[in-house]
């Protein structure tokens, strides 16, 4: 067996390779890997502009590209650490700015300033929810944090955040008992679409069925138990740690993502909402913003349905998605028509991503 060293995302077909065959045929059953080779040559006009953007010209000649599918989801990820460099107009203004409240806050007071959802408010120690006044579905409410900045959150803000969002939940369904479905998302500042600066959470709870991807990762992780019996979130978490990209605690599992849909996604999953799970969502948010430098991001949060239905939801955990939406001061938005209609393209490496959360979390 070879023995790769601090690996990273371009050594992964390596990797792979080297392990045990059980460990092997699990990965390879839920991922396929494979590499391509860019190469291209540019004018002598060219290269001082390319050295000084990407270190050498050497470096854009031949060009490595590394290919992740999930074989089940269908999720897929094209990693270049070149998109990195590549050159991007910045905003004219510098830095982000301060984040305080201002008279055009619109949630700086809640109470008379935001719409109130028919079966009341709920009040936590940090937060208080509203309803949402351009509403996604029928059950769209707010978490809104006593903070403005949504970046000043600390282990008891976000637990507390988490807390009231599942009573909006249970009180939601308490009004409407057709509704099953909980979905919780946090939009970080601008760049990862937040229309208000104002620290919150968006809340929903729907009917019927699940949101198309999340009832779509239901129905394939059936197929996966259906095709070799066995509980597909499990095994993606083997898989992810055979190759040095996950870790767990304290019933939580943490994964660097190996098809993110943008740059350092982490999935967490969990039997339960409960404390722990909670905790690890914060450290991993702290870790994004402490360690690593992130300060936009979004966050989606599921959990299995709040009653029984008709389909079934047998093994699947409570999963909770962060990843990074990049650089304020940037003016490109990170997603195109490739992440639109094709497949993501990554930036980030997932097996560094994976060291980084184990320093900052052990």
């Amino acid at each position: 067996m070879m023995t790769v060293t601090s690996p990273g995302i371009a050594s992964l077909e390596e990797v792979v390779a080297s392990l045990p065959p059980e460990e092997k045929a699990l990965f390879e059953r839920i991922y396929r890997v494979s590499t391509a080779t860019g190469e291209l040559l540019p004018p002598a006009r060219m290269r001082p502009w390319i050295t000084r953007q990407f270190g050498s010209v050497d470096t854009v000649t031949r060009q490595k590209i590394v290919k992740v599918t999930n074989l089940v989801t269908f999720e897929g990820a094209l990693f270049n650490r070149l998109r990195a460099s590549r050159p991007i107009e910045p905003r004219e203004e510098k830095g982000i700015g301060p984040l305080e409240s201002s008279d055009s806050d619109q949630f700086a007071d809640v109470r008379d300033g935001t719409p109130e959802d028919t079966f009341g408010r709920i009040a936590g120690r940090y937060c208080v929810t509203a309803s949402n006044v351009a509403k996604c579905d029928g059950l769209h409410g707010l978490v809104i944090f006593n903070d403005f900045n949504p970046l000043h959150f600390s282990r008891e803000q976000v637990i507390d955040y988490l807390d009231v969002a599942w009573k909006w939940a249970e009180m939601a369904r308490a009004s409407h008992p057709e509704a099953k479905y909980f979905f919780l998302t946090w939009n970080c500042l601008w760049r990862s679409g937040a229309s208000v600066n104002h620290g919150h959470a968006q809340v929903l709870l729907t009917t019927g069925r699940h949101y198309a991807r999340i009832d779509g990762l239901r129905q394939a992780a059936l197929g996966y138990r259906q095709s070799y019996g066995a509980n597909y979130f499990s095994d993606l978490f083997q898989a992810h740690r055979a190759v040095g990209c996950a870790m767990a605690g304290n019933g939580v599992s943490i994964l660097a993502h190996l098809t993110p849909f943008k740059d350092n996604e982490v999935v967490l999953m969990a039997d339960e909402l409960g404390l722990s799970f909670k905790e690890r969502v914060y450290e991993v948010l702290a870790c994004f913003r402490d360690r690593m430098g992130i300060t936009s991001f979004n966050l989606g949060l599921v959990t299995p349905p709040l009653a029984e239905t008709e389909e079934s939801w047998e093994g699947f955990p409570v999963i909770a998605r962060v990843v990074d939406r990049g650089d304020l001061s940037n003016r490109a938005s990170d997603v195109g028509g490739m992440e639109i209609y094709a497949s993501s393209v990554i930036s980030s490496d997932p097996l560094e991503l994976a060291r980084e959360l184990k320093q900052y979390l052990d």
